[in-house]
């Protein structure tokens, strides 16, 4: 059930995508923010690691990204019909926003990478489900998913470097 063009709705649904993504996004920032020039500047990090400055921008251009890939498959097959692979998103938001509680919200850098290694999965199973409705979705979550493989790998090496 394709939903109408571009009414009144299909906008308010943008709208409401987007407002979910960074709030998941704002969730993690509660918890990342008050850690950056404290207990994250004094732990040990691979020589590999980006400036700080460079997360907020890609952050940001993710999460809009993840927004209109949402939106597309509801556009496409609407919330009832796509339902499967919404529910695969929302699963990969919480792990998301869960990853900035465990590593800066609580410095449990082993149980982040858990966490980390779940949400490539759950992007990866995004991707999949997102494709086979909208390529154009799916094509929307690849740089996601890469950012996260490298994120992974950060992750790995910071636990090993303060293990």
């Amino acid at each position: 059930m394709k939903t109408e063009a571009y009414g009144l709705s299909t906008w308010l649904a943008l709208g409401v995508s987007i407002a979910i993504c960074f709030s998941a996004a704002g969730i993690g920032s509660l918890f990342t923010d008050p850690e950056i020039g404290g207990w994250y500047a004094r732990i040990a990090k691979p020589s590999w690691t980006p400036p700080n400055w460079v997360f907020g921008p890609v952050w940001s251009v993710l999460y809009l990204m993840m927004a209109v890939a949402a939106w597309l498959v509801w556009k496409e097959k609407g919330f009832a019909s796509a339902a499967a692979p919404l529910a695969l998103f929302g699963v990969q938001l919480v792990f998301n926003a869960l990853w900035s509680i465990l590593f800066f919200g609580m410095h449990r850098i082993g149980m982040a990478l858990l966490d980390i290694v779940l949400l490539w999965s759950a992007i990866l199973a995004t991707v999949l489900s997102f494709w086979r409705v909208s390529p154009a979705a799916g094509a929307l979550m690849i740089p996601y998913l890469l950012w996260v493989t490298y994120a992974s790998a950060l992750n790995y090496s910071i636990w090993r470097l303060n293990s």
